[in-house]
């Protein structure tokens, strides 16, 4: 999920506005309330202008079987679109250099890219094909996109804590076509504006992941990050966690970086 922050002066003003609504809670819609927490979470993280961050993927299978993937991800920051990502697997051997582009836009598909070393070219996943294991984990090639305001309408729900953490609870049904679930529900994290949890609900409507996300920590004294993220998938049993490392903002990425002839020479 793309994470925003804003100084401090905005995010106490930000909070009120919130806890109160426009014109106070009671008259504040669902859908008003709900609008006005995404677009104060993406306020927060304007600006860091691009990432890199190192990451060890753990899938674990229904009988507690583990294969271990690391990777590095690339954002680069878009003020008028979607950020653009790049994802490039280092271990194990069989994946090294293989690599996912991800062009994302708010209503529009998103453009997205695979390159398999094995076979030396550039693949175009389909928009119809979103849904699909992102290199068997179970994570879908849908949630490697950026998150955008207006990808999702929404709705409040609630109030209430996740492991310790003060949350609006927001359900977030995609805006876009051929999206793989039909609502998400997510925990947001009243005091920095991150999730906390996410259930992601299938297209009949049953609930298909949760992903959990823990141990944020904060850098360039804005910037919020969690060292890791967990996906169980309730209806396969299987599990998926990435850990972490640190991310580094501002770096030498260039757009040149995110096309699909550069993903070729990711090794």
């Amino acid at each position: 999920m793309k994470i925003r922050t804003i100084a401090a002066i905005g995010m106490a003003l930000g909070a009120q506005w919130l806890a109160a609504g426009p014109a106070g809670a009671s008259e504040s819609s669902p859908e008003a309330r709900g609008l006005q927490i995404a677009q104060e979470t993406d306020r927060r993280d304007a600006g860091f202008e691009n990432s890199v961050a190192d990451a060890t993927m753990v899938l674990t299978n229904r009988n507690g079987d583990e294969s271990i993937r690391r990777f590095r991800m690339m954002t680069l920051e878009q003020s008028t679109d979607g950020d653009k990502t790049v994802v490039v697997f280092d271990q194990p051997a069989d994946l090294a250099g293989s690599a996912v582009l991800t062009h994302s836009h708010a209503l529009s598909a998103d453009d997205q890219w695979l390159y398999l070393p094995a076979v030396r070219r550039v693949k175009r996943i389909s928009s119809r094909n979103k849904a699909a294991s992102f290199m068997g984990s179970e994570f879908a090639f849908e949630d490697l996109s950026a998150w955008e305001v207006r990808k999702y309408t929404y709705r409040y729900l609630r109030d209430e804590a996740f492991e310790g953490a003060d949350c609006f609870v927001v359900e977030n049904t995609p805006a876009y076509e051929d999206s793989g679930y039909s609502k998400q529900i997510e925990w947001v994290d009243r005091t920095i504006f991150q999730p906390r949890k996410l259930e992601y609900y299938d297209r009949q409507g049953r609930l298909l992941k949760t992903m959990v996300f823990s141990g944020y920590r904060q850098y360039l004294d804005r910037h919020w990050r969690p060292t890791e993220q967990t996906m169980e998938n309730h209806q396969t049993g299987r599990v998926t966690r990435v850990q972490w490392e640190a991310f580094r903002f501002k770096t030498d990425l260039a757009p040149y970086d995110f096309t699909p002839d550069a993903i070729t020479r990711a090794r």
